[in-house]
């Protein structure tokens, strides 16, 4: 999971040397809580108008957590 939403955000970010993602289980291992960190000029190109490329980077994770047997939380700092 922590792979796969590193290589969407470096593809989309200004300055990939600076995407930071830090994933954490909760619940038993059923949980994935995956904590982005951008610099701040990227924040927006991520979050995207009206949260539409974070709300579709979400999307992408919910699928692939389910194929994983979890479920996926993503928190933009």
């Amino acid at each position: 999971m922590k792979e796969l939403l590193e290589f969407i955000v470096r593809s989309i970010a200004s300055n990939p040397d600076e995407v930071k993602v830090t994933e954490s289980r909760e619940d038993n291992g059923n949980k994935v809580l995956l904590q982005l960190e951008v610099s701040p000029d990227d924040k927006g190109k991520v979050i995207g108008r009206q949260g539409r490329v974070a709300q579709s980077i979400r999307t992408v994770l919910r699928v692939a957590s389910i194929k994983n047997g979890t479920r996926a939380v993503l928190e933009i700092l």
